[in-house]
């Protein structure tokens, strides 16, 4: 691995290279805004009238679903897990 050093005085400034120096993040060019309590209660205010609710009979058949799906898939698990144990007793004879 070799490293090149330059010669002194054989190099430019950047400026002459044509290459501009990297500048760093520029300032805001205006101040950020402040926290306006009032403003963010009313935007608040605004985003909640926009807000559907579902009615009291959508809430109750959603809930009916799920607990039907919920006992629907807690019945199937109990009946695989009964006919693995019942697989695995036959086939090693451990498991009372």
């Amino acid at each position: 691995m070799s490293v090149i050093t330059p010669k002194p005085g054989s190099q430019k400034p950047l400026s002459q290279k044509g290459n501009t120096p990297k500048e760093g993040p520029k300032p805001a060019t205006r101040p950020a805004a402040r926290f306006n309590l009032v403003q963010y209660l009313k935007d608040v205010r605004a985003e909640a009238t926009k807000v559907t609710w579902p009615t009291r009979r959508n809430t109750m058949i959603t809930t009916g679903a799920v607990l039907a799906m919920a006992a629907l898939t807690s019945v199937f698990f109990f009946v695989v897990d009964q006919v693995i144990g019942l697989g695995v007793r036959e086939l090693f004879g451990v498991g009372g």
